[in-house]
């Protein structure tokens, strides 16, 4: 089944920014790099990179000596990097600049993959040391930090990361919604639209946070004599903060139970019950997610003039069926 049987196609290369030495360039202290063959040879296909290396652009070149995150005590929450050989080489300000230069410029991305463990560029648990040398607590890497300050909607995910099925799902979910909405509010939007828009992604919303399920739709429940463009950047900044928190099998089940809703006049008894019953195998984690949506798509194009509503809805294909991320969780 295409993408294009339920939603409209993915038709063009998202923009998304990524850790140099992750596309294989030999930017990293010892002069080698970090390639991701998932980033190069499978993102790729659907991601236009924009590949940067604070380290290098900064002018530290390559080989060199390299930095780590250093706290001057364990209760000291500022953090500066710092040559691991030789204390006197502080890059802090260099690459929390360069950070907040990049974070302004690069308004176009729609995503960013950071590399893991990266005292410049990574964005969980980065080892934060004391200058006596012994590791205290993690910090978050000052390029990326500063860089995401600048962008706090931004999807972002470290590379080794993305081997985990689950966050790999959650990422990509967001890399095409937020895509999808740059492209949206770009010519500017009615009320109209906007409710339009906010439809297609109810049941996506519902399966990732009950709560901006419920708060998205108060929001645009009466929109007569107010700001659209106000509502709609709270929208969006509502949207991208449910579509972070991970769709659990629970809150999976619960979604696919309502789209089955859609079904129930259509389809005979037995068909209903081997939908109910497969759901009920994913709740129970026998088979994996892409199978009851598998089923529950065939059903709903076998009525296509009944299920219009259902049939639109982003949850279905989020992203290009062809990356079988579903096929994992």
């Amino acid at each position: 089944m295409t993408t294009s049987q339920t939603n409209k196609p993915f038709s063009s290369k998202i923009p998304v920014g990524i850790s140099s030495c992750l596309m294989g360039q030999q930017v990293r202290f010892d002069g080698g790099h970090k390639r991701s063959r998932f980033c190069t040879d499978v993102l790729s296909e659907y991601f236009d990179y924009v590949p940067l290396c604070p380290e290098m652009a900064i002018g530290m070149g390559t080989p060199r000596q390299p930095i780590r995150l250093v706290s001057e005590s364990a209760t000291d929450e500022r953090v500066f990097a710092r040559g691991t050989r030789d204390e006197s080489l502080d890059v802090s300000d260099a690459l929390r600049q360069y950070g907040m230069q990049q974070g302004q410029q690069q308004q176009q991305l729609c995503g960013y993959i950071f590399m893991q463990k990266s005292p410049s560029c990574g964005v969980f648990g980065v080892k934060r040391y004391l200058p006596n040398g012994m590791p205290e607590g993690v910090a978050r890497g000052l390029y990326a930090d500063e860089f995401i300050k600048q962008q706090p909607l931004l999807p972002v995910e470290e590379a080794g990361r993305l081997n985990d099925p689950g966050l790999r799902e959650n990422f990509l979910v967001r890399v095409f919604a937020y895509h999808d909405w740059q492209q949206f509010a770009a010519n500017g939007y009615s009320a109209k639209e906007l409710i339009e828009f906010h439809a297609r992604y109810k049941y996506l919303v519902m399966a990732h946070s009950q709560t901006h399920y419920k708060s998205l739709g108060r929001l645009l429940a009466d929109l007569s004599g107010e700001d659209v463009h106000a509502v709609g950047e709270q929208y969006f900044s509502e949207l991208m903060q449910a579509l972070a928190k991970p769709a659990s099998r629970k809150m999976h089940t619960n979604t696919l139970m309502h789209l089955q809703g859609y079904l129930k006049n259509l389809i005979s008894s037995d068909d209903k019950r081997e939908l109910t019953d497969v759901i009920q195998q994913y709740h129970q984690g026998i088979v994996p997610l892409i199978v009851p949506l598998t089923l529950l798509k065939h059903h709903l194009n076998h009525h296509q003039e009944a299920n219009q509503y259902a049939r639109q809805q982003v949850y279905l294909n989020p992203y290009p069926y062809e990356l079988g991320l579903r096929n994992a969780i």
